[in-house]
Parts: structure tokens; sequence; C-alpha cells
């Protein structure tokens, strides 16, 4: 009898099962459900299912259409996500994340994580642009956010409470409450934020 072959179906398993963990613990982290995740990169429920579950043999564009999606290199996922004791996210390599649902058309925000993937916390920096505003679209999900102003001015919602925050202020609310946030000046505001629990 023969050997197997190295490419038979034992040899695409393993390698499948590295990336199908990195793309749930990258999606869990980003706080995304299987079904967001597929809209947004175009994969189908079915096809991203079976490949978090290690199975299955994706090509090429679709690993790579789900890094873009995530926000992550394709080596991050090809890699695998065992991570080290520390982890070090340079600043020319933070993953962007892609654009929200209630961003305003026409209106590019820089969201970027400052948190590796795979952990059990969540920094975000986010760049909104002059006339950035997602109040008709407010967000609600689970879990607590704090935000702190590092540059210019920043409207927040929350509930029927609007609150000004200025360079260095700082707000924590509960995300059940709808809530949203606005650039209302005329340079870029920055703001850090921090969410748990990672799923929202």
């Amino acid at each position: 009898m023969g050997q197997p072959s190295e490419d038979g179906p034992d040899a695409v398993a393993a390698p499948t099962a590295t990336v199908g963990v990195a793309v749930r613990s990258t999606r869990r982290v980003l706080g995304l459900t299987v079904e967001a995740l597929a809209q947004r990169s175009g994969v189908s429920t079915g096809a991203l299912s079976q490949l978090e579950r290690g199975q299955g043999n994706p090509s090429l564009l679709t690993l790579q259409r789900l890094a873009t999606a995530l926000g992550v290199p394709l080596a991050r996922l090809l890699q695998g996500s065992t991570p080290p004791d520390h982890l070090v996210v340079r600043a020319g390599e933070r993953p962007r994340l892609p654009a929200a649902n209630g961003d305003p058309e026409g209106i590019d925000v820089v969201r970027e994580l400052l948190t590796p993937s795979g952990g059990r916390m969540q920094v975000i920096r986010s760049e909104l642009p002059p006339g950035f505003s997602n109040e008709g679209r407010s967000y609600r999900h689970l879990g607590e956010e704090c935000v702190v102003v590092q540059q210019g001015r920043l409207t927040v919602g929350v509930g029927d409470e609007v609150v000004e925050l200025d360079e260095g202020d700082a707000i924590t609310y509960d995300c059940t409450v709808a809530h949203w946030w606005a650039n209302r000046g005329s340079g870029t505001v920055v703001v850090l934020g921090s969410v748990t629990p990672l799923a929202f």
C-alpha cells in the first residue's frame, strides 16, 4: 500500500485548523458574529463556520478577504494565534478596523486596534474627521466603554444626555444604552476607547 499523499486531507487539516483558530479568536476580539464577518468579507456564513472548525480548504482569495475584513495581515492568520508572554503593536503596524455600520457616507474614519488580536482587552484609537456624526445611527451593545479625548472636542450622546468632552476629558458609559459620537469642530478629533467585554 502506498504512502499517504502529502497534499491529501490530513495535510490540509492542520494548516486549516491553525487558520480557523486565528480567524475565530480575531473575530471575537473585534466583537463580530459569524454572520457579521461573513457580510464584511463576502465569504459565505457556511464556509466561514466550516473554516473556524478547522474544516474545508479555503482559497488564498478567501483568506485575503477575511484578513482584510478583520483588519489584520494575512500572515497573522496563517501563523495562528498562540500568544507569547507579551505582545507589542508597533505604531506603523496597527491593524485598521473596517468601517462601522453607523459611519456616515463619504467620511473616512480611521480606527486602529492598539491591543493584539486574541487578547482579553480591546483598546481602539479613532480619528474622526470634521463633520463626523453617527447621531442618527446610535450604537447599542453589551458591555461598558470608556473613551478619552486626546485631541479636539468630542460630542457624546448617551441616552437622552449629550456631553461635550475637551482634550483630556473621559467618559464611561453602559453600552446597552444608545450612544453616539460627533465631531462638530473644524479639526480632527482623536479618541482612545476601551471596551469590555470584547464582544459588541
